[in-house]
Parts: C-alpha cells; sequence; structure tokens
C-alpha cells in the first residue's frame, strides 16, 4: 500500500517554522540518561566529548562530579576545565560551578553533570538545570547526565520501590525537550559487581548503598523505567514528526490499543478483556462509544450503562472518548488513525447472517478497511437472562414525551390510513388505482416525516393492506383477481418502506441538528454573558440561569471565603424573580467541601455518594479551582446521558475561568487604586515638605543666633535651645518626606563616582555630633575595602539614617559598631547595636514606609527612615537587611557591587 502523505496544514506549517526557528537559536542538549549510579553516564559524557576535540570543536568541562571514582577523573585529562566558583556558606566555602565564567567564555559545547543537582544558596539559579537553561540560551550545546530517579512525575514510583524520597528533580519538561537522550544501560548484576568493586563509592557509602537503595530489586525496577522513560519520549517524537510530515499511516512502533464499545452488557466483557490484553502487551489503550444517529434513540437505562461503561474503562487506566459520527467504522479509523492505533478491538458481530448481507457488520467493515491495523474480535457469549439483554432502540426519542409521541404516531397511522381510504373512495370515479396509490405514499411520508420510522412502516402495511381489500377487484376482500396487482402490491410496500426509513432518518438527522445548535448556542450565550461579567454576583447570576434553563434543574455555586471553607454564593445584584426558583437551598457543604478539596467530582452519577440528589462539580480553571457548582435536575437523564454530562463539564469550566478572570480583575484595580494612592500620597508629601523648608530654615537660622547671644544658664536658654533642637528634627523629616518623594517618583538620577567607603562613614559620623552624644560609635578598619562607584550624599544618607536609628533605640553609653568587608563582588557594610531590637517577624516588614519597630513609643519618628535606605540601595544594585543579634539589639546589612577601578597612569600621579 502506498504512503498517503496529505499537504500540510498552512497554520501548523507557520507554527513549525516559528518553533524551529527558535530551536536555532538555542543550543542543542544532550542528555545522559541512566537507572542509576554507576552505570557509566559520566564517563560515556567524557568520552564523547573527547571525540568532539578530537574533532577541533570547542569544548569546556563545566562541572564534573568524580566522587572519588579514579576511572572518572582519569577521562576529564585532556579536556579544559573551568574552575569552580567558591561560595561562602554557614561558615564554610564551597564550590559550585561558575555560570558567569562560561557565558563570557562561550564554548562550543560544555559538560555539566549532575543535571538536577541543587545549587548552594548564594548561586544566581536554585537548580543547576536553570544554570543549563541559560546556556542554552545564549546558544551553547550542553551535555549532561541525569538518572531516573530524578525525573519529577516518576519520583514518587522510585519512592515506593526503594523506600528512598529523592529530593533533587527536574521537571519533565526539561528531560522532554533535550534533543538527544542517550540511555547508558547496565544489568544489575554488573552493576552490583562495580559497587563490590569499589568503583561507584567507597567502601564505607558502598555498604550503607547494599543495604538501602543497590539492593537488586530495586535495581531491576530502576531499569525497567529507565528504558519505559526512554521509549516514551521516542514515542512522542515519532508522533511529533508524523504530524509535522501530515503522515496518516500508522507506524506501529509501539503498541496502542483501541477499544470500540456499544449499549450493551458484552460492551463491559470486551473492556475488562482490552485491559488484560494491554496489561500483557504493556501498551497504552484508549476506550471510544461512537454515537451515530440511529444511537440518539436508545434508552435512559442504555446511556446510564454506556456512562458506567467508560467509567469503568477510566478506572482500569484507559483513556476514553465520547464521539459522534454517521459511520462507526469510518470513525473509529479516523481515531485510530489521528492516535496512531496498532490494534482494534471490537466484539463479536450479534446480527443475522442475512442482516449482515445488507448492511455489513462494524467488525466486517473494519477487517475492510483497517489494512494498517491488526482487528482482535473478542468472541463472549452473550447472556440469556432480560437483564443482560442489549436495550431495543426506541421508535423516536429518548424520554417519556418522545414514547408518548411513539404511541400516537400509531394511532395517528390508522387515521390517516382511514382518511386516505375516504379520499380515495371519493376520487375513484374520476382516476385509474395507479395514480389512488400515491395518495397513500403522501400518507406514509407525511407519518413518517412527524412520527418516525416505527409508525412509518406500520402505514406502510397498512395503506397495501386497505387499498388491497376496498380498491382491488374483487373489492372487500384480499384475494387478488389479477396476479399483475401482486407486483403493485410489492411495489408499493417497498416505495412505502423507503419513504419512511428516509424521512425518519431525516428527521433523527434534523433533531440531532437542533440539539447541537441549542448546545452551541447556549454555550455561546453563557460564554458571551460571562465575559462581560465583572463581579461573583453577577458571574453567579448567569450561571444559574442558564445552567437551570439547559438541565432543567435547581442550581447553586459555592465559592470559598479566606479560609478556603466553601459557602453558597449569594445574588445581590437581579431582579430575576426566576431565579429564586432556579436556585438550590439544600446543599450539603460537607460534599461539595470534599469536592473542592480534592477536585472532584461527587454526588449524584459517581461513585462518591452516589445516593444524593445533588451531583457536585469542582470549577476548574487553569490557575487552581475557584468553587464547585451543585446541581439537581428534575430528571436524572439530564445528569446520565454522555452529550449532556460533556456539556454541563464545559459550563462548569467555563464558570470557573469567569471566577478566575474576576479574581485578577480585582487584583489589578487594587494595585491601580494602590499605585494611584501612593503617587497622589508621594506628590502631597513633597508640596507640603517643599512649603516647610524655607520657614524651618529661618526658624534654625534664627534660634541658633539667639543661642549664641544668650548665657548658657538662663532659662530663656533653655527654651531656645529645645527650639532649635526640635526645629532641626523637624528639618530631617522633611528632608526625609522630599527624599522619599523623589526616590519613588523615579526622577533622582545617581551621581556617581569613585569614592573611598571610610570617608564617607567619616563624613557621616561629623554630620550627627549632637545625636551621638552619649554614645560610642566603634568603625572597625576598612583598608582593605575598594573604592566604589557610588553616590556619595546618597551613601552618606544611608550612614546617617542608621546611625540616627541606632541611637534613637539603644541607652546612653551603649556601643554601635560599623564593619565592612569585601565578598566576591559585593562590600557588605553592617551596623550593629545593643539596642531594643526588632518584634519578631518584622526584619523584612521595617523597611516599608510609615513602618516602626514599636507602634506606640515616645521615641520620635514617623518611619520612613529606613525605607529611604532600601529605595537608595536598591537604586546602587544592592540588597539591605536586618537581622536579631543572639543576645541584644539589632544588625543592619547592606551590600554595594564592587566595580573594576580606572587605572591611574604615572603621568596623573
Amino acid at each position: 500500500m502506498n504512503k498517503t502523505v496529505v499537504r500540510p496544514n498552512p497554520d501548523q506549517l507557520l507554527k513549525q517554522l516559528d518553533l524551529e526557528n527558535r530551536k536555532s537559536l538555542r543550543g542543542k542538549l544532550k542528555v545522559f540518561f541512566g537507572s542509576s549510579a554507576g552505570v557509566g553516564k559520566t564517563c560515556a559524557m567524557l568520552n564523547a566529548a573527547h571525540a568532539l576535540q578530537r574533532e577541533h570543536v570547542h569544548v569546556l568541562v563545566g562541572v564534573i562530579e568524580t566522587h572519588g571514582r579514579s576511572e572518572t577523573a582519569l577521562r576529564v585529562e585532556g579536556l579544559r576545565c573551568l574552575p569552580l566558583k567558591e561560595i561562602p556558606y554557614r561558615n564554610k566555602t564551597l564550590k559550585e560551578f561558575d555560570i558567569d565564567e562560561a557565558l563570557r567564555i562561550h564554548p562550543t559545547v560544555i559538560l555539566v553533570d549532575e543535571l538536577a543537582h541543587s545549587n548552594v544558596e548564594g548561586s544566581r539559579h536554585k537548580k543547576r538545570w536553570q544554570d543549563v537553561e541559560e546556556l542554552l540560551s545564549s546558544g551553547i550545546d550542553v551535555y549532561t547526565t541525569v538518572n531516573v530517579q530524578h525525573i519529577e512525575s516518576l519520583n514518587d514510583i522510585v519512592a515506593q520501590i526503594t523506600g528512598v524520597k529523592v529530593q533533587e528533580t527536574i521537571p519533565d519538561s526539561v528531560f522532554d525537550l533535550a534533543d538527544e537522550v542517550v540511555l547508558i544501560d547496565l544489568p544489575p548484576e554488573e552493576l552490583l559487581q562495580r559497587l563490590d568493586e569499589g568503583r561507584i563509592y567507597i567502601p564505607e557509602q558502598a555498604q550503607k548503598a547494599l543495604k538501602n537503595f543497590f539492593r537488586k530489586g530495586n535495581l531491576i525496577a530502576l531499569r525497567e523505567l529507565a528504558l519505559r522513560r526512554t521509549a516514551d519520549r521516542v514515542d512522542a517524537q515519532m508522533q511529533e514528526y508524523r504530524q509535522d510530515q501530515s503522515i496518516q499511516d500508522i507506524w506501529q512502533a509501539n503498541e496502542r490499543i483501541l477499544v470500540g464499545i456499544g449499549p450493551n452488557k458484552e460492551s463491559e466483557s470486551l473492556i475488562r478483556t482490552a485491559a488484560r490484553l494491554a496489561q500483557s502487551l504493556k501498551a497504552d489503550w484508549l476506550v471510544a462509544y461512537i454515537e451515530t444517529p440511529a444511537l440518539q434513540n436508545i434508552s435512559i437505562a442504555a446511556r446510564k450503562e454506556i456512562t458506567e461503561l467508560l467509567r469503568l474503562a477510566q478506572s482500569l487506566g484507559a483513556t476514553t472518548a465520547n464521539l459522534s459520527g454517521d459511520s462507526v467504522t469510518d470513525k473509529l479509523l479516523e481515531y485510530a488513525l489521528s492516535h496512531n492505533v496498532s490494534r482494534i478491538v471490537i466484539g463479536k458481530p450479534t446480527r443475522s447472517i442475512l442482516s449482515r448481507f445488507f448492511q455489513p457488520s462494524v467488525s466486517d467493515a473494519l477487517a475492510k478497511a483497517a489494512t494498517d491495523i491488526d482487528v482482535h474480535i473478542v468472541m463472549k457469549g452473550r447472556e440469556r437472562s432480560s437483564k443482560h439483554k442489549r436495550s431495543k432502540l426506541s421508535a423516536l426519542s429518548m424520554s417519556a414525551h418522545f414514547n408518548n409521541q411513539k404511541r400516537q404516531g400509531y394511532v395517528w397511522a390508522v387515521v390517516i390510513s382511514a382518511i386516505t381510504s375516504l379520499v380515495a373512495s371519493v376520487l375513484l370515479l374520476y382516476f385509474e388505482l395507479a395514480n389512488i396509490i400515491m395518495l397513500y405514499l403522501l400518507g406514509v411520508m407525511l407519518i413518517s416525516i412527524r412520527y418516525g420510522r416505527g409508525p412509518g412502516i406500520a402505514a406502510s402495511f397498512l395503506s397495501v393492506s386497505i387499498f388491497d381489500f376496498f380498491f382491488v377487484p374483487p373489492r372487500f376482500s384480499f384475494t387478488v383477481s389479477d396476479t399483475q396487482y401482486l407486483l403493485t402490491f410489492a411495489i408499493m410496500l417497498s416505495v412505502a418502506l423507503v419513504i419512511s426509513n428516509l424521512t425518519s432518518s431525516l428527521r433523527k438527522q434534523a433533531m440531532i441538528a437542533n440539539y447541537r445548535e441549542k448546545r452551541s448556542l447556549a454555550l455561546y450565550e453563557v460564554g458571551k454573558e460571562l465575559a462581560s461579567a465583572m463581579t461573583t454576583s453577577h458571574i453567579v447570576e448567569v450561571s444559574i440561569h442558564h445552567v437551570a434553563r439547559m438541565f432543567n434543574s435547581k442550581v447553586a455555586i459555592l465559592t470559598p471565603d479566606s479560609n478556603e471553607q466553601l459557602q453558597i454564593a449569594q445574588v445581590t445584584e437581579s431582579n430575576d424573580i426566576s431565579l429564586l426558583e432556579t436556585k438550590l437551598p439544600e446543599v450539603d457543604l460537607g460534599i461539595a467541601q470534599w469536592t473542592y478539596d480534592r477536585q472532584q467530582q461527587a454526588g449524584l452519577g459517581t461513585d462518591t455518594l452516589p445516593s444524593s440528589k445533588i451531583l457536585y462539580i469542582p470549577l476548574k480553571a487553569p490557575m487552581r479551582t475557584r468553587g464547585v457548582l451543585a446541581i439537581s435536575p428534575d430528571s436524572n437523564q439530564e445528569i446520565y446521558l454522555p452529550e449532556h454530562r460533556q456539556l454541563l463539564d464545559t459550563f462548569a469550566s467555563q464558570i470557573g475561568l469567569a471566577l478566575e478572570r474576576k479574581h485578577y480583575v480585582e487584583i489589578a484595580r487594587d494595585a491601580v487604586i494602590s499605585m494611584e494612592t501612593e503617587r497622589l500620597r508621594n506628590s502631597l508629601l513633597s508640596a507640603i515638605s517643599h512649603d516647610l523648608r524655607t520657614p524651618l530654615t529661618s526658624i534654625i537660622a534664627t534660634t541658633g543666633q539667639l543661642k549664641e547671644s544668650i548665657d548658657v544658664t538662663t532659662n530663656e536658654y533653655k527654651l531656645i535651645a529645645g527650639l532649635h533642637d526640635q526645629g532641626i528634627r523637624m528639618q530631617n523629616l522633611v528632608l526625609n518626606l522630599l527624599d522619599m518623594a523623589r526616590l519613588q517618583s523615579g526622577t533622582v538620577k545617581l551621581n556617581s563616582d569613585w569614592h573611598v567607603l571610610e570617608e564617607i562613614v567619616g563624613s557621616a559620623i561629623n554630620g550627627l555630633q549632637t545625636t551621638l552624644q552619649g554614645h560610642r560609635v566603634t568603625v572597625k578598619p576598612m583598608e582593605h575595602i575598594p573604592l566604589l562607584f557610588v553616590d556619595a550624599i546618597l551613601i552618606e544618607r544611608v550612614l546617617s539614617n542608621l546611625l540616627d536609628n541606632a541611637c534613637k533605640y539603644s541607652e546612653l553609653g551603649t556601643e554601635v559598631i560599623i564593619a565592612a568587608q569585601q565578598n566576591k563582588q559585593h562590600i557588605h557594610v553592617s551596623f550593629t547595636d545593643e539596642g531594643q531590637g526588632l518584634p519578631d517577624g518584622m526584619e523584612a516588614s521595617i523597611f516599608q514606609k510609615f513602618t516602626r519597630g514599636r507602634s506606640e513609643s515616645s521615641i520620635p519618628g514617623i518611619g520612613l527612615g529606613l525605607s529611604i535606605c532600601k529605595a537608595i540601595i536598591d537604586a546602587h544594585g544592592g540588597k539591605i537587611w536586618a537581622e536579631k543579634n543572639p543576645k541584644k539589639g539589632t544588625t543592619f546589612i547592606f551590600t554595594l557591587p564592587v566595580k573594576t577601578p580606572p587605572l591611574v597612569s604615572e603621568m596623573e600621579i
């Protein structure tokens, strides 16, 4: 059979080209994948690196974890290695991968061992795989290693097998996006031998590993997991390639089974048989129910049975699908081709050989059409009891209303035939019998259009019988004098049957089309109204109205409060009295809370508390579950019908999306209000501060002159000195307000230059001589601190605010220690006092505006000094934080970046 290649979809082609373009800008990731430590991943990676180097490729060893293995260390020789970066951590110095130096060198290929490794605190990224992502984004190819136990989705399985919970994992997406995965495999016996020989761990670690992780059963299970994970990735790549190339034929590289079921009890045994087959073949399997126009008429019990069958298949591990189509065979094949199915499992045909001659069974049609797929026919004996018989098709529909119509149809078949006979008896005087036949055919067609196939067939036989009895000679007898009338009867009956079948099929298709149109219209209307709803109350009103109308039910929506406890959402904005009739007051909050917490349906028609008269559906949104939909239908068929259940789930998804959208709209609105409030407050403070500066300057100057002209022993001097001090304090407050307003507005530009930190500290101390009286300030030597490229005035302001803060909250006679030390690319400056200390939990919030360590205190201030310090340090690219001292007081620490100062020539010296 020739392979069929279909022209790709233009949109998909453009998307693929864009993806390939992005991939071309990224580096290539090659993963050496193994089942456990010691299989040889690192050695294989180093061997590949040597091969690349022999081809004159620029290869760099970023980091290799030898774990003391001499065999691995020997393979590193001859390759250029990147020096590791030293990072201080808890009074120790640890070595980590230096991503900055790697990006600067920018090799063609870099080796980064142990992809799942967690970096030391202080590194740029928390995880090594994040370092690898940055390398790939910069266009560097990366070779790396990882074990199966480090794959996130397999972490719990590995823990169950080995009893060891692996803490270091990588996301599955990182592994799946690798351009190449090389499986490094080793039999468990050989791996255990390597462990005994000391080629994996040192003897003490080896003995511990043998007792825990490195047991033969564990190694076998891990090996199987690694092989399966690699096979799954290869299968995903094959699926992607087939989709990119628009290949429709089946490539049976991996077993995938599709089971076709129908509304019969044999389907249950068919599903169980397919589950055993899939388990024996270690294959994925799917279960599909194809709903044709004929199956639209099945009974409510049969539809409930289908829902239970699909639920059974899901519990056995299958992926289920409820499909619609005119032909079961065509739809099954289409679904099988799109999912690369290798085997189709169906039940044994139950129709007679004669009926199969006129219309082939599904198994016969599949055997002819599925040339690339194996078809398995399960031969199961049919149960004889009535409860196991296949549910028969009803005449018109699936509800009691249509059953009544069916009975009425037979009555009208008799009435129409009688009326047609009366009209024909009158027209017989003027027309031939051949023309009279047309009247009966017209009656059959009317009955079929209005009431369907059953009454139409009954009308066909009744019309032929009446025509023979009343109009064919000899009249009033079923005997026929002329044998030619037998052919007339046969043709008339055949034509009547064909007409009744055709009209009935058209009517069913029209009914299905009307239902689908109604469903589409309902989804459009609810989507449109939910899109314009801006409050929870409005969303609830729209949802209750549409769900109750569509499913003839009473509805309630429950939303969580701040404690994640559900409560019934109330409608407060509507004047629609009909909503009171559709609301559901009797809601079990316990079941609803269980549904919300576990994100699973409960109640009517489910496996959890099915005796409840209410169905509880979680309102899932992309980020989280936003509530629960409780629905109590007037008739259970509204819940058991698969198409109704699917529509209800769609409604629930739309409601969840609307609630989540409203949540983020509120967050955005609050953020805008907060920003505007902050802007107005800064503008007001700035305006007030500017207006206060001039009179305050005059007051300070005047009081200063008065102090010099009055005797210090008089009471007037004390009053003027106090007024002078308060004026200076008010001026500092105004300066703080102005600085905060400028910093918040973003208009401040740093006037940075090269300065000595010790000089800035000295200037700040000299400017606070009055404030520092009664305190001891100790400045530790700073000769080793390099020049800093900073705005000296702003940094002096930071130092002044921290000194002033230390003096305010410390008793007289206490010591304030100022120290500085260099840590690679940053200078750490610390202020340690012996004051009251910070309240618990305020180490971070103390830097917020208008926040004070003691809410009620006689110490003056409004809580702006530290927030100004943070804004200035942030503007310089540093950080500031507070730490409680072990004994007494607080230490404030801020960092400033270290930059390379310019060289000064001898001429300038």
